[in-house]
């Protein structure tokens, strides 16, 4: 009776181990030899090109001296906002004001000179008038008439050449008063006191080239110069929405409309075809961009100049719509499309062809091809075709 027992209890023991380990091997055994798969599901997809940008002010102007001297005021403070035509900065004027001087009394002397030449005129076309007179009537001679005509004549020159002289004067006064006014620099627009490059007490020298004072910006109104690399130029084009976020704020996203793209590249400038020198060369070697611009409000100053921004150039949206990954894509075929591994219920492996549409590299869209709730093979496991999914009952049970 006990053996007995004892066998009823083996037997069932080896009953329940194996519907355990059919259960295990149907349910929780790894399956190995079937492929990794993802679902086709629906979604929204948005198609970028990714740049950095910087940006500026839309005006940014460099506010400088045309007159050469000590910088005895300046009249603005750092961050100040100013309108056009206000006083920036005075420079010792006392060279200009002595030239100015200088000029006026030269135009004065001329005027002085024309009054005198016009009395001579008058006198001396009074005298021809006698001798003309004397001569008709037979009782002056005609080298007393000649010499009349001919100090007219000269006086008339000479008066000619005043009056030109007295133009040339007036020029000088005109420019003498120009310098002087260089010597007040004031606003040329309204802005923003971004930079005080000169300080009271300097001495600029504007011979050769006009020293900054000043630099000044309207900031209600920014501009990015993003920068796009060649491979992706030819996917943008002006008109496309923009999106861009700053590193001191990136929660915060702007957006715009993409205005331009510059035709060359900053390069262009240094291009060794405008040298004459041998040694001048470029490197090919170096990555290519092209500067896109567009514009953004600003009315509350968040925006600062030179800010890095994180530009996300839109090539198109779509809403709802079949998305798989990226990664599963192979190479497309001479019509565009690709080929995906399809897994359906019973664990067979069909190839599909399928036509994309935006492919942001983490999910592309599925124009045809597919339906919603399909499994792709991602890789991995046999897809070499038919298997047995479900693993056959252990014997007796």
């Amino acid at each position: 009776m006990k053996s007995r027992t004892i066998a009823t209890i083996v037997f069932v023991l080896v009953v329940l181990g194996g519907a355990g380990y059919w259960l295990w091997n149907r349910y929780e055994a790894p399956k190995g030899q079937l492929p990794a798969t993802t679902a086709v599901t629906r979604g929204d997809i948005e198609e970028t090109v990714l740049a950095t940008g910087i940006v500026k002010p839309v005006r940014l102007v460099a506010v400088g001296a045309q007159a050469s001297g000590r910088i005895t005021h300046v009249a603005v403070k750092l961050g100040e906002t100013v309108r056009q035509g206000d006083l920036i900065a005075e420079i010792d004027s006392g060279t200009q004001e002595n030239a100015l001087r200088t000029a006026q009394a030269a135009l004065d002397n001329a005027r002085a000179q024309l009054q005198e030449k016009q009395a001579t005129l008058k006198l001396n076309q009074q005298k021809l008038e006698r001798y003309t007179e004397l001569f008709n009537k037979n009782t002056g001679t005609r080298a007393d008439y000649e010499s009349a005509l001919a100090e007219v004549d000269v006086t008339t020159a000479q008066i000619a050449a005043i009056r030109a002289a007295i133009v040339e004067a007036e020029v000088a006064v005109d420019t003498a008063k120009v310098n002087l006014g260089y010597t007040r620099i004031t606003a040329p627009s309204d802005g923003t006191v971004l930079a005080i490059v000169s300080q009271e007490g300097q001495t600029v020298n504007a011979t050769q080239s006009a020293p900054t004072i000043v630099v000044l910006g309207q900031l209600d109104r920014m501009t990015v110069r993003t920068e796009i690399s060649e491979a992706d130029i030819t996917k943008v084009s002006p008109g496309m929405p923009v999106t861009f976020t700053v590193f001191g704020d990136p929660d915060t996203v702007y957006r715009s409309t993409l205005e331009s793209i510059e035709p060359a590249p900053e390069s262009v400038k240094t291009d060794s075809s405008f040298s004459t020198s041998s040694s001048t060369s470029s490197s090919s070697s170096e990555a290519v961009y092209y500067n896109g611009v567009f514009t953004v409000p600003n009315d509350d100053g968040t925006l600062k100049t030179y800010m890095t921004a994180e530009v996300e150039i839109v090539l198109g949206t779509a809403s709802n719509v079949l998305t798989i990954p990226s990664s599963v894509l192979g190479t497309p075929d001479g019509d565009g499309r690709y080929t995906v591994q399809v897994l359906d219920d019973a664990g067979k492996i069909t190839p599909a062809r399928i036509e994309i549409g935006l492919d942001n590299r983490v999910r592309v869209e599925v124009k045809s091809g597919l339906s919603e709730g399909d499994r792709i093979a991602t890789g991995g496991g046999d897809a070499s075709g038919d298997r047995e999914d479900t693993p056959r009952p252990p014997m007796g049970f």
